[in-house]
């Protein structure tokens, strides 16, 4: 295959879903005897090592899936009819689908006549989740199509309208128009433990309705993107299960299967599916809003490594260390460089990742209270967060590139940073700090990572403007009895925090 990630491109079965997150309305409130679908003798199936079957479950919430067909036109083409990486290029070429409008003037690569516009059609998954044709699926099984057509398991065909969409978490919701459509509701995925089975359903490669089985093998996954938190499963899942619903023994829907991890393009047991807390949070806002509202706290961040939380004298390496605040909530709310956050809004951060999820869901202009460890005391500051698409590219960007050399320390040959320098690389005026020369190889300072041509502007979360104020840090670390100090490098605008080792 081309990549090494394989987007799920076939036709799939969705499974209704009652959002339990969604805002309660009238009309749902009267619906609320009308129970979502659940297996039966739940409790009792847990105890069980192995179920002696999962006929009952798939045969309650199966109704509930549903193939996604869509179609789309490709103005004039003039090169293959599935442009590289668009939702129907793979569902065809790779699986010997027949070509649209092939005919026998045209070139095989083709989708007929050279020049000409033509129609493809391409299938996916999804699940509806509330009785009134609300239903869920992959951004990637809809996008660039001209029309959508759900069809249910009872054979009957509804058009699809777009309420909103989400490249972030591949996440599209769909809405037909009826009434009293069997559903399925959204399981808690934090709960799900590895080793609990799974169920998952859909169509794979255009074969028809199936249902694979297996367990949780892992959770918090993420491959490509900023909010990524897959479930991984073993349970089969192949192109034409993307947008279809992972239950878990309960009939929940506790993850949307997404992508698999495949060198051949077919099923090796490692399926990943988004995790319905995440879904669940984006549906709510596209049902609401028709696009998402994330929350904004307008800093960098970076993982607190062991060392760095030696250097900090912390017990653990837990919280997210802050790089950089350019002007923003952050900001305004007197978060520093080097402060490590480790509460927000109540709930403990436990690394970077675990903050961006946080913010993500907060509510935006509302104010939330977050703890950070300054100088190795706790700060207690509220935020007013803003809105994540709103200010997304209108961060400050500091470039750094080569510099000169005047000394040599932790294995680093380096160069007092002076106006002229700090103009070549593009910096602020008015900065100060060290540019990196050379770096030994042997050096702990090579084994982190730094080059030549990043700049230091603080030691020990102190500034530093000459190699005597660095030798100073250096000294300061080794009489506290600490192995590391932390260095805020800058490399290419991009600011982070290193924990170099000063033991001699």
């Amino acid at each position: 295959m081309r990549t090494r990630f394989d987007r799920i491109l076939a036709s799939v079965s969705v499974a209704a879903l009652t959002l339990g997150a969604l805002p309660v309305t009238a009309q749902e409130a009267a619906n609320a005897a009308d129970a979502p679908l659940t297996a039966p003798d739940t409790a009792a199936r847990r105890q069980q090592v192995m179920p002696d079957s999962f006929a009952d479950l798939v045969e309650k919430v199966s109704p509930a899936v549903v193939n996604i067909n869509t179609t789309a036109v490709i103005e004039q083409p003039t090169g293959p009819a599935f442009p590289e990486g668009s939702p129907f290029s793979d569902l065809f070429r790779d699986f010997g689908f027949p070509m649209p409008n092939q005919g026998p003037g045209g070139d095989p690569r083709f989708g007929g006549q050279q020049g000409q516009p033509q129609r493809a059609n391409a299938l996916g998954s999804g699940f509806v989740i509330s009785d009134d044709g609300y239903i869920v699926t992959n951004n990637h099984v809809i996008e660039g199509a001209d029309s959508i057509e759900i069809e249910f398991r009872d054979g009957a065909r509804r058009a699809a309208k777009v309420v909103g969409t989400d490249k972030q978490t591949d996440i599209a919701l769909l809405k037909v128009e009826a009434k009293d459509l069997p559903y399925v509701g959204f399981g808690d995925s934090d709960s799900a433990r590895v080793g609990d089975w799974v169920l998952a359903l859909g169509n794979p490669l255009g074969q028809g309705f199936s249902a694979s089985t297996g367990i949780v093998s892992a959770r918090g996954r993420a491959l490509t993107g900023t909010y990524d938190d897959f479930i991984q499963t073993d349970a089969s899942i192949n192109r034409g299960n993307s947008g279809g619903p992972l239950f878990n023994m309960d009939g929940k829907v506790i993850g949307v299967n997404t992508a698999i991890l495949s060198p051949n393009g077919g099923s090796i047991g490692i399926g990943f599916s988004m995790a319905s807390n995440v879904v669940g949070n984006v549906v709510q806002q596209l049902r609401e809003f028709g696009e998402t509202r994330r929350g904004w706290l307008g800093v960098k961040i970076q993982r607190v490594t062991p060392e760095i939380a030696e250097s900090l004298g912390l017990d653990a390496g837990k919280g997210a260390m802050v790089t950089d605040v350019p002007e923003g909530p952050a900001a305004n709310a007197g978060i520093r460089a080097g402060d490590v956050i480790t509460r927000f809004a109540g709930n403990d951060i436990v690394d970077d990742r675990d903050l961006v999820a946080r913010v993500a869901q907060a509510p935006i202009g509302e104010e939330v209270d977050v703890t950070v460890l300054r100088n190795g005391k706790p700060e207690e500051l509220k935020v007013s967060l803003g809105r994540r698409e709103t200010a997304e590219g209108t961060a400050s960007d500091n470039t750094a590139g080569p510099g000169d050399s005047d000394g040599d320390t932790l294995g680093m040959q380096l160069q007092t940073l002076t106006p002229e320098i700090a103009a070549e690389l593009g910096m602020g005026d008015g900065q100060e700090g060290l540019v990196v020369r050379a770096v030994d190889p042997t050096s702990d300072a090579a084994d982190k990572g730094l080059s030549p041509g990043d700049v230091i502007t603080e030691a020990g979360q102190q500034p530093v403007a000459s190699v005597s104020d660095l030798e100073a840090r250096v000294a300061e670390a080794r009489d506290a009895g600490r192995k590391s100090l932390l260095l805020m490098i800058r490399r290419g605008g991009e600011p982070r925090f290193v924990a170099l080792s000063v033991e001699e």
